[in-house]
C-alpha cells in the first residue's frame, strides 16, 4: 500500500473527488480527516469510509471553525503528512450583471480559504510531506460567465508555486491537481440542476464532444491522479500543475467535434 501510516486532511471530503479521494487514500492505508459543511453528507461519508477516517464539520473559510478543526486534527491526529485542499464552489459571474457577493463569496472559499487552511495546517505537517491543491482547466479556457471561478483556479496555480518555495527547506511538496469536466455533484447544483432532463443530457454530451477522450471523468481518476501527488511515486514532483482532462487543455483540436 502506497499510504501506509500516513495521516492526510482532505476538506470538502464528504463528496465528489474528495470523497473518491478519501476512500482511494483509506484503501492505501491512511488515516483520513474529512472535512465538509452539510452535516448529513459528512455522516455518509463517514459510515462509507468506515474506521479508517473520522469527519470533522468545518467551513474553512471561517476563521473560528478554522482554528477549531486544527485544534481537533492536532489532538485526534497528532501530526500530519498530506493535505488535499479540495473544497470549493463554482458559480457564474457574467461580467456586467454579478453581484459582488457572489463574486467575493467564491474568490473566499476556493482562494482565501485554499490559503488559511494550508496555512493552518502547515505546523502539523511532518517534513517530507505532500501538499495537493485542487485546480481546474478553467484557468485555461476563458469560458463565458466563470471569471470568478477562473481567476481562483488560476490563483491557486500561483499560490501552490509560492507556498512550494517557502516549504522547499522542509522538504513538503506543493502540487496542483487539475481536473476537466468530471461527474460530481458540482454540475448538478445551481441554475443547471432546475434544467429538463433533456437539456442537461444536451450539454453533457456537448462537453463530451469537446474533449480528446470523448468522456467526463470520473472521480475515482482524480483520485488516482492526487494518490500519485501524494506519495512517494511523485517524490521529486513539486511546484506542477497536473492536468487530469482527457486532453481538454494540451490537445483541444483532437476531440470528437473537430474530428467530424
Amino acid at each position: 500500500m502506497k499510504l501506509s501510516g500516513k495521516k492526510a486532511l482532505i476538506t470538502g471530503g464528504n463528496s465528489g473527488i474528495g470523497l473518491a479521494t478519501a476512500k482511494l487514500f483509506v484503501e492505501q492505508g491512511a488515516q483520513v480527516a474529512i472535512t465538509g459543511r452539510d452535516q448529513k453528507t459528512l455522516d455518509e461519508a463517514a459510515a462509507l469510509l468506515g474506521p479508517g477516517a473520522r469527519a470533522y464539520r468545518a467551513d474553512v473559510t471561517n476563521r473560528e471553525e478554522r482554528k477549531q478543526l486544527f485544534e481537533a486534527l492536532a489532538k485526534d491526529f497528532g501530526k500530519l503528512d498530506i493535505v488535499f485542499a479540495n473544497a470549493g464552489i463554482s458559480g457564474s459571474t457574467p461580467t456586467g450583471s454579478t453581484d459582488e457577493a457572489v463574486f467575493e463569496n467564491i474568490i473566499n472559499i476556493n482562494l482565501n480559504g485554499v490559503f488559511f487552511t494550508i496555512n493552518a495546517a502547515a505546523p502539523l505537517l511532518n517534513d517530507g510531506g505532500s501538499i495537493i491543491i485542487n485546480g481546474s482547466v478553467h484557468n485555461y479556457l476563458g469560458a463565458p460567465g466563470y471569471a470568478a471561478y477562473a481567476a481562483t483556479k488560476g490563483g491557486v496555480v500561483s499560490m501552490a508555486r509560492a507556498i512550494a518555495g517557502d516549504l522547499a527547506p522542509r522538504n513538503i511538496r506543493v502540487n496542483v491537481v487539475a481536473p476537466g469536466a468530471t461527474k460530481t455533484p458540482i454540475w448538478t447544483r445551481g441554475a443547471s440542476s432546475s434544467a429538463p432532463d433533456e437539456a442537461r443530457q444536451k450539454r453533457v454530451a456537448a462537453i463530451a464532444a469537446g474533449i480528446p477522450l470523448g468522456r467526463w471523468g470520473e472521480p475515482e481518476e482524480l483520485a488516482k491522479a492526487a494518490l500519485f501527488l501524494a506519495s512517494d511515486d511523485s517524490s521529486y514532483v513539486n511546484a506542477v500543475e497536473l492536468m487530469v482532462d482527457g486532453g481538454a487543455t494540451g490537445a483541444p483540436f483532437g476531440a470528437p467535434m473537430f474530428r467530424q
